[in-house]
């Protein structure tokens, strides 16, 4: 990489955006082609300081997902080599296992739907356990049935990322941050990718822009839709003399018309323990508060038909979590039904983050990842949970694309 006195640089490869995902792109891309070039650009002054740094640090196993899917396909595999790298790189994660829980009759054949996917998907010791073998696992967890996945576990998604961005400038690269984007100039055999601290000359870009993909893509003309949709999701934390009530991960069955995972609980890798996330639409990109509101992403928000088709079609779920955004009371009365013994008073707040959702113009959540060529740079449009789990290995799918695509 070549930089000039005014900031401006050239590269071979410049990937957009400073997240788990982009770092591992980059890190996959500069180990594939060694003699390119390879930078990463963020507006940040750190790393890794939205999804990734945010989130419940949960390494998935790849229960959920649909067989024949990106999501299965990329978290299976991520799953394993995220825990070898960690290995490899000293960071410390806890495989404490995760239980899914069904609590009601109607939920059973969800579970069993849960579990046709999770042996689909090569999920490894997934077993289904009755009442004894669940209290054994966790005494003061109420459930029917559940799912026991032992390989789920949980990681500080900063030190990772750390180590990937250290892998990527170990390899020559660079990664710029404080560089916000403020428009891309495709041309014939170049990028020009404009920010706020001089501009970045690429032969080829690739996008990982979190919650503002779209924003992005349409920078360089790409389709409109899927369009992003910021969802808040706060978390409480249970106080030290309550941590007792877990051992581990406990989550209830998913409803699957939605795509979120309801109200659960994370031991922490500090020992700490997180109750949620709840799923409200944020006011903001990065409205982490309640009271972050930005004007022009409300507008982006409510101007897009299929945000309004998707408010009728689950305004009483939206509502509902809603109510519980703001009342302890409610929100502790939804985590009951995992663990009846909380008491409000057992709970304090804690972290809030932003689930970049794309959503199609019809008004359908998307489901699985989405990464997609236009205007000479690949973008990926919709990289939610299991995002940060998979990062190697799409970050190692990416890298195969950046190949055929820009002809590497």
């Amino acid at each position: 990489m070549t930089e000039s006195r005014d900031g401006d640089c050239r590269a071979d490869l410049a990937v957009i955006g400073a997240g788990i995902v982009g770092l591992a792109t980059a890190r996959a891309l500069a180990i594939a082609h060694p003699r390119l070039r390879v930078v990463v650009l963020d507006k940040e002054r750190a790393i890794a300081s939205h999804q990734t740094g945010r989130s419940s640090g949960v390494i998935h196993s790849g229960l959920y997902y649909q067989p024949g899917s990106l999501k299965a396909e990329l978290c299976t595999r991520g799953s394993a080599e995220l825990y070898r790298y960690c290995e490899e790189r000293g960071i410390p994660t806890l495989r404490c296992g995760k239980v899914v829980v069904a609590t009601r009759p109607d939920e059973l054949p969800r579970l069993a739907e849960l579990e046709r996917r999770g042996l689909a998907n090569g999920v490894p010791g997934l077993e289904r356990i009755g009442p004894e073998r669940l209290r054994e696992l966790e005494p003061h967890a109420a459930g029917l049935v559940a799912l026991h996945s032992p390989g789920t576990g949980v990681v500080d998604f900063r030190l990772v990322a750390a180590a990937l961005a250290g892998d990527v400038e170990a390899a020559g690269g660079a990664v710029l941050l404080g560089r916000e984007l403020r428009a891309v100039r495709s041309r014939t055999g170049s990028v020009r990718l404009e920010t706020t601290a001089g501009d970045v000359e690429a032969r080829h870009a690739v996008a990982c822009a979190g919650v503002y993909a779209d924003r992005v893509a349409r920078m360089l003309g790409a389709p409109v839709d899927p369009r992003i949709v910021p969802f808040r999701g706060d978390y409480w934390l249970l106080r030290p003399a309550a941590r007792h009530l877990v051992n581990g991960l406990v989550y209830p069955v998913p409803d699957p018309s939605f795509p979120f995972l309801g109200i659960h609980t994370t031991v922490r890798p500090d020992g700490s323990v997180w109750l949620g996330p709840n799923a409200v639409l944020a006011f903001a990109r990065e409205g982490y508060r309640r009271r972050d509101v930005s004007l022009h992403d409300l507008r982006e928000v409510f101007a897009a038909p299929g945000f309004r088709r998707l408010v009728r079609r689950h305004w009483r779920m939206g509502a509902a979590e809603l109510a519980g955004d703001y009342s302890r009371k409610l929100f502790v009365r939804a985590a009951r039904k995992l663990l009846p013994e909380l008491t409000a008073a057992d709970v304090e707040r804690g972290p809030a983050g932003i689930r970049a959702q794309a959503l199609t113009e019809e008004g359908r959540l998307v489901d699985d990842f989405v990464v997609a060529p236009a205007g000479g740079v690949l973008h990926v449009r919709n990289a939610p949970s299991p995002g940060a789990t998979s990062s190697l290995a799409i970050g190692a799918a990416i890298a195969e694309m950046a190949r055929d695509a820009f002809g590497l």
